[in-house]
């Protein structure tokens, strides 16, 4: 999201090629001065048609988070300072929403529940293991696979404690997070148009009963605020 002396974002006209080209790189000169010889490069190509795609969808799925493009290198063996994507996330509910990103692989689009702390995940355990509930999410995640999602997460390689393996949906159970891919390519007729915002709208807009069901799932149903 900017910040509030940022300028209002313009109209979104697409990604350019030239955002394709910084983040190619990028990946092969991962490095501060590179950064800073580039910066106006990644500001107009990149972060601006960024602002102005999450603006034009504001209406509808909310504000967005722009994520910062700087890595957090604390804890990592890996040094290199800078995200070699830029990504957006619209929050439904406690780590969970919609997700954009442009790399030198073109646009992704997604949605799901990136973390579950512990009582929040045993929530989405009890609702996919609920006779009533469970057939129900079962189906959601049908769907988006028969539409071309591609389903993703962290999961368990076991059956988590207090379930069987034999559950009719273990699939389901393993996960600790739930999240659902789309790629667009890189092609400037794709991507690189003013329509592309509705293809990410439309991307959305049909994940939207899954990612809802998930946000008031893993929702404190007592109101607390996530820590």
């Amino acid at each position: 999201m900017s910040s509030p002396t940022s300028p209002e974002p313009g109209p979104f006209t697409g990604f350019p090629e030239a955002a394709l080209d910084f983040y190619d790189d990028l990946e092969v000169d991962n490095t501060r001065s590179f950064w800073l010889a580039h910066k106006e490069q990644y500001d107009a190509s990149v972060r601006a048609p960024m602002l102005a795609l999450t603006a034009a969808l504001e209406d509808e799925f909310g504000a967005a988070k722009v994520f910062r493009p700087y890595r957090d290198v604390r804890f990592r063996t890996d040094k290199t300072p800078y995200k070699t994507h830029q990504g957006a996330f619209v929050a439904a509910g406690p780590s969970c929403g919609w997700y954009v990103q442009v790399s030198a692989r073109g646009v992704r689009t997604g949605a799901g529940f990136y973390r579950a702390d512990p009582p929040a995940l045993a929530r989405y355990r009890a609702y996919a293991a609920d006779p009533d509930t469970g057939p129900l999410l079962a189906e959601l995640v049908a769907a988006a696979e028969a539409d071309g999602w591609e389903r993703a997460g962290d999961r368990l390689k076991t059956a988590p404690r207090g379930f069987d393996a034999s559950h009719p949906r273990i699939a389901l159970l393993r996960h600790r997070s739930l999240s659902f891919g789309r790629d667009h390519g890189f092609e400037p007729a794709v991507i690189g148009v003013p329509a592309f915002a509705e293809t990410v709208r439309r991307d959305w807009r049909s994940l939207r009963p899954l990612v809802e069901a998930l946000a008031e799932v893993l929702d404190d149903p007592f109101g607390a605020e996530p820590a």
